[in-house]
């Protein structure tokens, strides 16, 4: 009986894992079909030559953010809108403004209670290029804040989700 229960178990608990997986995986794979078809674009349209990241941006309008070198080897990211794939997104050199780093830094003297920082993402909005900063507070709370590209000021901030 006691086989029984421990083969019980492990087989529950791998089902569990299993399943996770394969729900974490389906989730995950429209983004990065997407990423993938503004990786294609931005290297056909001949923006960059090779890329480092890209991701998905959501703010007043959806973007993929594509990051890489461009034929003078220098940083650039490239912001493709996702019902525009084929066009030519706007650019942006990376070493004329901050980095993500940067933002981090100034996001933590901002708030002292930040505990993690979960991503920090390159976007456009409507004072230009941003990073978004997100992060969990010490009280476990969801937090955005929004500093600008090229002066580092912090923009908009969410608070306590």
């Amino acid at each position: 009986m006691k086989n029984w229960l421990k083969f019980l178990s492990i087989f529950f608990v791998c089902l569990a894992l299993v399943l996770v997986t394969i729900i974490g995986w389906s989730a995950y794979s429209p983004f990065r079909s997407i990423e993938n078809q503004a990786e294609d674009a931005v290297i056909q349209n001949k923006q960059l030559q090779e890329i480092s990241e890209s991701y998905v941006y959501n703010g007043t309008a959806a973007y993929v953010t594509v990051i890489g070198k461009d034929n003078k080897n220098k940083d650039k990211a490239i912001f493709v809108l996702q019902d525009q794939m084929n066009k030519k997104g706007p650019a942006l050199m990376m070493e004329n403004g901050i980095s993500a780093e940067k933002a981090v830094e100034i996001a933590k003297k901002k708030d002292p209670n930040i505990k993690r920082i979960l991503h920090t993402k390159l976007g456009l909005e409507k004072p230009g290029a941003v990073w978004e900063v997100t992060y969990n507070t010490k009280n476990d709370k969801l937090n955005y804040m929004y500093i600008t590209y090229t002066s580092g000021k912090v923009w908009k901030q969410i608070a306590d989700l």
